[in-house]
């Protein structure tokens, strides 16, 4: 079948009937974090380091991280039996998607993920230290004001009985007691007031701090540590930037804290401890498994989780081999290492009642509670975050005369509903396809006009000169900087691509919010969540608290009537007469990548007039034999051949940089020289440090779909090769398709996997507290006094 989607109309076929029927082998799941790009370009830094085998020695652990795991590490079942594994490692797909839990994710060389301890610090910070920097100051705040609050909010007044001891352990663990034996019995979990103490005073902007670099001294004694245990000396200085300036004390007294290294698994560390420490490190060692909980849990992280439910931590635990998982969890508890969290489900039990036999039933009766583990940061982040857009939320405005006037000049229905919504109120949500990403602009537009000061950030560059990216606002790159109390300067704050928001992120950038301005959360709900920890547009959409504008602007032609229909689990026939959509089936990877070539520099420029540079080619994972780096090398030797003279680029490569996590930033290579590899992005020149460039850029004419979240091109080919099909789901179809504008190809090797993808296999579950904390803030603050 020829690819010239103009030559062929007759022959083209759409992606799927609706008469498909679902492939039974396509009901394996992927891991859900086998797409996404939580720590560099490539997928290194947190999978299964390569060639490691089951019972691996420590000398295993300078493997390569992101090629494929080693059988040892048992799989985790997901919660409530859904299938993922939010803590455990998994097994390779086979999807091409690098294999390992993470294999989309990584922002680390290939090798181990730390930058070498030998490495000369730069004098200058980068992009993304310095958004690193901003993120720190932000959570030391947070955590000031937190500390700074005049007295504990009374909660639980009214429990009795077994309820008031659940709660009353609770708080007592929290405080740093001995656990209670009855610690993870079902206890109620008081409500929470919103804040109401004003806010802490703020440094003016975020300060730069310079990433600390062990000395030699440090590293050396490191080393003989590494040494003595068989394990590769290379992870001297990133276990000592790790660790500080004790790391060889802390590895000698507990070597399994050698899981503080991305690119080390627990069957390494456990051959590491076995060195140093003999017949004296067995699986049940209290050192091995609090540090085993922590490792878990920031796996979890990884894969989008805030925080675990407690059984699903204590069987990830058990198949590590840990003898008394409940005892280890507990034990972590009370050594502070993790927190632990009570979530009511279901509807508040009644109060006490004037009848005594009510009140005795009353008494009796405990709350359904679920019992949640996580580390601090994430739970700080995710507090901080709920106490924030409680805050907005709460915040009233009288609609004037004037909102009104622009509310009814507004280009659409939807736009003049989100214009009356935001008149009155502090926070706002708004959901919607591409085409409804009008809606907030026009909003913008009319804010500004009325005389406020607006900022419209977005989660990828480009857009118009008056959009700031998200990490440009934080950082203080973009934007409209800070007052004198280190807030945003700014009357309303629209935030698009909200879905890509993680707890970290969304906290730091609510914080900056002042009293008295409004929050707009805007985003396409049915696309990939964020590269980070948590769910956070998702959860402000389940809480309800604040006001929800769902766009009535349909996204328009074939595209947007494919898009809209995978959107609700539907593969639909659609009638594309311009050629709009295009179906290439092939049979092996081998032909997915020449069909996909051929698509890029023939079929799509000669039939639309649409450059080469402007066509994006979109696949599920970054290894395999059509993943992004066959793709990537196939294209180059096409479009832009050279020896790769710069570190494998040549000037005119289209690159991807990821400067921080979850940040895939389009560039093009111009030039190098001995201060780095010197690319242009969005009009401006960078510079990429040398000892950067492995980690942070790789090519980009083809990218994965969470790369590609945020940006769109004026024509897209999907590959999607046999080996692919367990690593779709229906948000990754929806965003992938929806990236293209004017036309879309898909270079189709899944069978029936596709429409059984669509229809059957949802967005992975991430397990967050988010939902649960604004909610109950809500219900503190409608309760009477």
């Amino acid at each position: 079948m020829s690819t010239d989607p103009q030559a062929d109309t007759a022959a083209a076929e759409n992606p799927a009937t609706p008469e498909a029927e679902p492939s039974a082998a396509a009901e394996a799941e992927a891991d859900p974090a086998a797409d996404t790009d939580r720590t560099g370009p490539d997928g290194s830094g947190t999978a299964e380091p390569a060639g490691a085998e089951d019972g691996a020695g420590p000398a295993a652990v300078h493997g390569e991280a992101g090629e494929g795991g080693p059988g040892a590490e048992p799989p985790v079942s997901g919660r409530g039996g859904e299938g993922e594994s939010p803590a455990g490692p998994e097994t390779e797909t086979g999807s091409g998607a690098d294999g390992g839990a993470d294999a989309d994710t990584g922002a680390g060389p290939e090798g181990t993920a730390e930058p070498a301890a030998e490495a000369p610090a730069t004098p200058a910070l980068s992009e993304a230290q310095a958004e690193l920097a901003a993120q720190r100051i932000e959570r030391e705040r947070i955590a000031r004001r937190k500390a700074e609050r005049e007295a504990p909010v009374a909660a639980g007044a009214k429990l009795s009985g077994k309820a008031a001891d659940l709660l009353a352990a609770v708080r007592a663990v929290e405080g740093g007691a001995k656990p209670s034996s009855v610690y993870f019995d079902d206890a109620p979990a008081a409500p929470r007031k919103a804040p109401v103490a004003p806010p802490a005073p703020r440094p003016a902007a975020p300060a730069a701090v310079a990433a600390s670099v062990p000395s030699a001294d440090t590293v050396e004694g490191v080393r003989a540590v590494l040494a003595r245990g068989g394990a590769p000396e290379a992870l001297a200085g990133p276990a000592a930037a790790a660790l500080g300036e004790d790391a060889a004390g802390q590895l000698t007294e507990n070597p399994w804290r050698l899981l503080s290294l991305p690119a080390v698994r627990p069957t390494q560390a456990d051959g590491f401890a076995r060195a140093l420490l003999g017949a004296e490190a067995g699986p049940g060692d209290e050192r091995r498994t609090t540090v085993l909980v922590g490792w878990l849990l920031a796996q979890a992280g990884l894969k989008g989780h805030t925080a675990l439910e407690a059984p699903v931590l204590e069987k990830a635990l058990a198949q590590y081999g840990v003898p008394d998982p409940a005892e280890a969890l507990e034990l972590a508890i009370a050594e502070g290492s993790v927190l632990v969290f009570h979530e009511p489900l279901g509807p508040p039990v009644a109060g006490p009642s004037e009848n005594a036999a009510d009140a005795e039933d009353a008494e009796d009766a405990e709350q359904p509670v679920r019992v949640l583990v996580g580390l601090e940061g994430a739970a700080m982040a995710e507090e901080s975050l709920a106490d924030g857009l409680a805050r907005l939320a709460a915040g009233t405005f009288d609609a004037s005369e004037d909102w009104e006037r622009a509310a009814g000049s507004a280009p659409s229905p939807s736009a003049s509903e989100l214009i009356r919504a935001v008149a009155g109120h502090g926070l706002v949500t708004h959901t919607g396809g591409e085409a409804a990403r009008a809606e907030p602009v026009a909003l913008a537009a009319a804010a500004r006009e009325l005389g406020l000061r607006v900022c419209l950030a977005a989660h990828a560059p480009g857009g118009g000169p008056d959009r700031v990216t998200v990490a440009g606002l934080l950082s203080g790159a973009e934007g409209p900087g800070r007052d004198t109390d280190g807030q945003f300067s700014l009357d309303l704050l629209v935030v698009l691509d909200a879905p890509q928001l993680d707890v970290e992120t969304a906290a730091a950038l609510v914080e900056s919010v002042p009293d008295g301005a409004r929050l707009v959360l805007s985003g396409d709900p049915g696309v990939l969540g964020s590269a980070g920890a948590g769910r956070v547009f998702a959860d402000v959409l389940a809480a309800r608290t604040c006001p929800q504008l769902v766009s009535r602007t349909p996204d328009p032609g074939p595209l947007g009537e494919l898009v809209s229909g995978v959107g609700i689990g539907e593969l639909n026939q659609v009638d594309a007469p311009g050629k709009e959509v295009v179906i290439v089936p092939v049979k092996d990877a081998g032909e997915a990548v020449h069909r996909a070539v051929q698509l890029v520099a023939e079929s799509v420029p000669r039939a639309f007039g649409i450059p080469a540079d402007s066509v994006q080619v979109i696949t599920p994972g970054h290894g395999g034999s059509a993943g992004t780096r066959a793709l990537n090398a196939a294209l180059k030797e096409r479009l832009n051949p050279g020896p790769g003279r710069f570190g494998g680029f040549d000037p005119g490569d289209r690159v991807v940089h990821v400067p921080s996590a979850g940040r895939a930033l389009p560039a093009r290579v111009v030039s190098a020289d001995a201060e780095g590899l010197h690319l242009e992005r969005a009009g401006a020149r960078i510079v990429v440090a040398k000892e950067l460039v492995e980690s942070q850029v790789r090519h980009g004419w083809a990218v994965t779909a969470h790369q590609a979240v945020g940006t769109r091109w004026p024509a897209v080919v999907v590959v999607l090769p046999g080996d692919a099909a367990q690593a779709l789901s229906r948000d990754w179809v929806y965003t992938a398709f929806g990236r293209g504008e004017r036309h879309l190809s898909v270079v189709h090797g899944v069978d029936q996997a596709l429409p059984h993808a669509v229809a059957e296999v949802p967005a992975k579950p991430r397990t967050t507290r988010l939902t649960g904390l604004l909610t109950a803030l809500a219900t503190a603050g409608a309760q009477p006094g």
